[in-house]
């Protein structure tokens, strides 16, 4: 069955095989759900599929290393694998983005009150013999 980020991938028969190709298909799936959460701005699905895409990506670099450390990982599955870093990536990438742009924001409508400098009791200074002397 292909997968949906990578629906032309072979499945591999063998025991070690099948067990990275299921690994490696629940964390595609996890990932495919989580850009789906974004995009619907569904924050509790976000919360949801965030922790499983975790979960599944522990999993699969546990499955991933053993199976290296037993012989070739398939050369498929490895691209596979490469494609759902990848994805990862970009997924991190675009929300680092957004709470920057979500940060500015904020600090455009509630600006943080900061210690008066000295500079700044120079200006306040100024600007009252100003007005006296008008």
């Amino acid at each position: 069955m292909p997968n949906p980020v990578n629906p032309t991938s072979v499945q591999t028969t063998t025991g070690a095989g099948l067990e990275l190709e299921t690994t490696l298909s629940a964390v595609e799936s996890q990932l495919s759900s989580l850009g789906d959460s974004l995009r619907a701005n569904d924050m509790t699905a976000v919360d949801h599929h965030a922790t499983e895409l975790h979960r599944a990506l522990a999993r699969a670099v546990d499955h991933f290393t053993h199976a290296a450390r037993s012989g070739p990982v398939p050369p498929a599955l490895r691209d596979r694998l490469m494609r759902a870093s990848g994805l990862v990536a970009s997924q991190r990438e675009s929300l680092a983005r957004a709470t920057a742009a979500l940060d500015r924001a904020i600090d455009v409508l509630m600006p943080r009150s900061a210690p008066a400098s000295v500079y700044g009791a120079g200006n306040n200074d100024r600007g009252s013999r100003t007005n006296l002397q008008a």
